[in-house]
């Protein structure tokens, strides 16, 4: 009896909550090439210059404290944060990357019968942190590879709530205005969230990142992160600014220690690095402009960027594929995009200038081979 009742406990399935086995595994940028040395990384639009010079020597200095716990409160680095974009210290949360921002914006406020809704190129987490949640993922069209604010306050319903719009766009570095992210405020229920994520704001200037429609509404939140443009991408640091009452549900669930104390000091030296931060815009502006001129001299369709990459239009997938495979032998190494239902395009980071006209390169030998 007692072995049967134990085998009986043994067959028993561990079933996960719903969602869950509903999430395809994120994969990240390529870095490596089999048979292919000296490659360059242009997968995961990280910045080709690195961190600044302060920054380096902040986390340097951090050895001397591996042993002490960071800070649970992050203020140092929320009221640097505040400083340099002139917002409220307190209506600011620190998280590991603006990913477990928003993680906890799906755990807070979708759950099962909930939908949240994102756009159909739209970053690929929006769709993972809803399933984990319980939540329904709902996509909405874009209008010729940028958001359509129409389509989404179309798509919102009793069920909505949660609207995430990356602004630029990822992967397609389109980008919409204030009045029409004003527009999509006004249009949503009351009773959603909207979610701008602002992951390549600064590559847009004069763009706040959403951060004035986050002082007027009750239910706009702002994302952010220092993965990109400030080149910290390994540490995993990103923040969030929102009204008082969704930071207090936020800090609920964030763990007192999510951001790691090298990361910390690390972050805030390099925000504080406006110059260096003007450098490395000023490199992506000029060779971003350089990369759509040529692609488009050498017969490549590719929409005006805002961030820092491009996404040239092939002809379709296996073309695509073709050009992808042309890049890797020749140790360039792009990001294919199918999992963002762009299977004829390729998103590739604004790297450095040779890295640039190398790309141009390959490209334009590999056109003129098809025609």
């Amino acid at each position: 009896m007692g072995n049967l009742m134990r085998m009986n406990v043994m067959s028993t399935e561990i079933t996960p909550q719903p969602g869950i086995m509903d999430i395809e595994l994120y994969v990240g940028g390529k870095a490596i090439v089999e048979g292919v040395s000296n490659v360059v990384k242009l997968s995961s639009n990280e910045n080709p210059l690195g961190p600044s010079p302060s920054a380096r020597e902040a986390f340097r200095a951090q050895v001397e404290f591996l042993a002490v716990y960071p800070n649970s409160d992050h203020a140092s680095l929320r009221t640097t944060i505040a400083q340099v974009h002139n917002l409220d210290a307190d209506r600011i949360i620190v998280g590991n990357g603006s990913d477990e921002i928003i993680t906890f914006l799906c755990q807070a406020y979708a759950g099962v019968g909930d939908e949240v809704l994102f756009t159909e190129h739209g970053f690929s987490m929006y769709r993972i942190c809803a399933l984990a949640a319980g939540a329904t993922p709902v996509e909405v069209a874009e209008n010729e590879r940028a958001t359509d604010v129409d389509a989404l306050i179309a798509g919102c319903n009793e069920n909505t709530k949660l609207v995430f719009v990356a602004n630029p766009n990822n992967p397609t570095a389109t980008f919409i205005s204030l009045d029409e992210l004003t527009r999509l405020a006004d249009g949503i229920p009351d009773t959603a969230v909207l979610v701008l994520d602002g992951a390549y704001a600064e590559f847009v200037d004069g763009y706040d990142g959403g951060a004035a429609l986050v002082d007027t509404r009750h239910n706009v939140v702002m994302t952010r992160t220092f993965s990109k443009v400030y080149g910290l991408g390994g540490l995993r640091v990103g923040w969030g600014y929102a009204p008082r009452a969704v930071i207090d549900v936020l800090n609920r669930l964030r763990g007192p220690f999510n951001v790691n104390r090298a990361a910390l000091v690390t972050a805030e030296a390099a925000i504080k690095d406006r110059g260096y931060l003007d450098y490395c815009l000023g490199e992506n502006a000029k060779w971003r402009a350089f990369l759509v001129k040529e692609l488009h001299a050498i017969g490549l369709d590719c929409d005006e960027s805002l961030a820092n990459f491009v996404l040239p239009r092939f002809a379709d997938e296996a073309e695509a594929d073709s050009a992808n495979e042309a890049l890797a032998q020749s140790g360039l190494i792009v990001r294919q995009v199918k999992g963002y239902n762009l299977p004829n395009c390729l998103r590739i980071t604004v790297g450095r200038g040779g890295d640039c006209a190398r790309v141009i390169t390959v490209l334009k030998a590999f056109m003129e081979a098809r025609s």
